[in-house]
């Protein structure tokens, strides 16, 4: 999958090391539930996918200085013991290490906040951190009690591991149903000074766009306000992860966060001017690119989909219009199906929460192989079946959404939906 280019940022190499000053690394400390047998392992391999019993299941960054830190987490009721645990130990502004584990949730567990706070400690323990600087999260299955026996008797390994060029272990490790590695890094610059910024993401089901839909971590080596680098995520947050959507479930333990340890030596980002700009533009390159990641590797997925709405009274109406697309399960089978049935999209941008004329309605899909109309005023035109057989083909899709005159617009991304999604959740604990 190509990234999307952003003006004013230079892809490079190295996830969340790229930028200076940062370490990771990611074991195998033995959280595994399932080992594999000889046969699924076989297959796994055969498919490039990571057989669970050697795949990495603990990731530690940390940074050689105190960083500014800013945060965004799920909006579900239901929260993870280490959201509860990151937003006490972050709401000074501050952190310098992450801890993140795969395969267990630690969530709806009576113990969850204590072995969240253990994984900290343990963290501070090995590194000399203080334990309120130390930012915690967990993927994996939820309600099953976290053992922390593996975690404590893999520390010392993760933390005397961690090196400046790491990035591709730590990544594997918070990897749960993901089939592909989701990181990415850019330079840019901020009054003269050469700046980086990488992520990594995790990401693959119970992914709907209500803030943050997966694990996320940033790195940069900007010198940056607490405050604007909160401000310039939670804005940044909502054009990028929570305008993606894989199946309608919003997770227990979505979280995003920034590190920024200030190593680039740019005049400090202290108010809204142009440097916080291009320091904005720079996080939604990253961010951007990661959710069109995470919806390509949607689970089961074998498209990615990009519908874009333009012509909208407001920004709000042209977002609400393309979420209520790539969200619609009819829609989503017949990408999979390549079935160029617009009728479903219609369907969508009908029952969509916002006031528009459907009579103003044209549609167009498109892919890498060209683009065919095929509603325009809110009715259908001829167009050819073959033509667009041979568009659904590719692995992305363009669905263009003009609901009106408007200058309002928003674009969001979603995945097909395929028998694979239901095999993979219907024994996703077996």
């Amino acid at each position: 999958m190509n990234l999307k280019e952003v003006k004013g940022v230079t892809f490079v190499d190295g996830g969340v090391c790229a930028s200076k000053g940062f370490r990771a690394n990611g074991i195998q400390c033995g959280l595994a539930h399932k080992p594999l047998t000889s046969t699924e392992e076989n297959s796994a391999v055969a498919n490039n996918a990571l057989p669970t019993k050697k795949k990495n299941d603990i990731a530690l960054i940390v940074a050689d200085k105190e960083c500014t830190a800013a945060a965004v987490y799920t909006t579900n009721k239901v929260k993870g013991a280490p959201v509860l645990v990151t937003k006490e130990h972050i709401k000074n502004g501050t952190a310098r290490a992450v801890i993140v584990n795969s395969v267990n949730a630690n969530t709806c567990n009576a113990d969850g906040v204590e072995k969240a706070e253990k994984m900290c400690s343990l963290v501070a323990e090995e590194t000399g951190i203080d334990v309120n600087d130390v930012i915690v999260a967990s993927t994996g299955v939820i309600g099953q009690v976290l053992p922390i026996e593996p975690i404590a008797n893999g520390m010392k390994e993760l933390a005397e591991g961690l090196t400046y060029d790491s990035n591709s272990r730590a990544v594997e490790a918070i990897m749960t149903t993901d089939t592909q590695v989701k990181e990415v890094a850019v330079k840019f610059e901020l009054g003269g000074k050469t700046c980086t910024m990488g992520g990594m993401l995790k990401g693959s089901g119970m992914i709907h766009p209500n803030m943050a839909t997966t694990l996320t971590f940033i790195t940069t080596d900007v010198d940056i306000s607490a405050e604007l680098l909160q401000r310039a995520l939670s804005d940044v947050v909502k054009v990028t992860l929570n305008r993606v959507s894989v199946d309608g479930d919003t997770s227990t333990n979505d979280m995003v966060c920034v590190l920024a340890n200030g190593t680039a030596e740019n005049t400090p980002v202290t108010k809204e001017n142009d440097d916080f700009e291009n320091f904005v533009n720079a996080l939604y390159a990253v961010m951007m690119n990661l959710a069109r990641k995470m919806a390509r590797d949607g689970e089961g997925a074998t498209k990615l989909i990009e519908c874009i709405c333009s012509g909208a009274d407001t920004e709000k109406t042209a977002e609400t219009v393309a979420k209520s697309v790539i969200t619609s399960s009819l829609f989503k089978a017949a990408m999979f199906g390549e079935d160029a049935n617009w009728g479903r999209i219609l369907c969508a941008v009908g029952y969509a929460d916002a006031d528009f004329d459907i009579n103003k309605v044209d549609v167009s899909i498109g892919s890498e192989k060209g683009t065919v109309d095929v509603c325009r005023n809110g009715a259908g035109v001829e167009f050819s079946e073959e033509k667009a057989k041979e568009i659904l083909g590719e692995e992305e899709i363009i669905i263009n959404i003009s609901i009106g005159n408007g200058k309002g617009k928003a674009v969001a991304w979603g995945c097909d939906l395929t028998y694979d999604y239901v095999k993979i959740n219907g024994d996703y604990r077996s």
